[in-house]
């Protein structure tokens, strides 16, 4: 895979998107089966804003989490969002929402640019 995302534009696009998990259960209808499908939304996006917020790369406002840390996250967040809809019983576009969203998240993740993630040094 093309390691196409680095680590500033990752910082850019991490607040929209956390952004977009809170919005999408109103905009989208998220949820309206299936009340976890709803929550979870919601609950990720918060978390992803204070994730963002409390990560060390550009976007961060309290950077005591090292980016890393914050990629191993991500990945974590688009597995389990690609298994919650078998978990849960999403069907319809709760369904299609998890799967695409998860699906999405782990791309972005795989496509980012190695050398842009800082390795951690044991103390000399």
């Amino acid at each position: 895979m093309t390691h196409l995302v680095t680590r500033k534009l990752h910082a850019l696009i991490d607040y929209p998107v956390a952004l977009g998990l809170i919005a999408a259960p109103f905009l989208l209808g998220i949820g309206m089966d299936n009340a976890i499908a709803f929550t979870l939304s919601i609950a990720t996006g918060i978390a992803a804003l204070l994730m963002t917020a409390m990560t060390d790369h550009e976007a961060g406002l309290l950077p005591v989490l090292s980016y890393r840390a914050h990629l191993a996250i991500d990945g974590l967040v688009g597995a389990s969002f690609v298994m919650a809809p078998l978990v849960f019983g999403f069907v319809g576009i709760d369904l299609a929402y998890y799967l695409i969203v998860g699906a999405t998240v782990l791309a972005v993740v795989a496509a980012h640019k190695e050398d842009d993630v800082p390795v951690a040094h044991p103390a000399e």
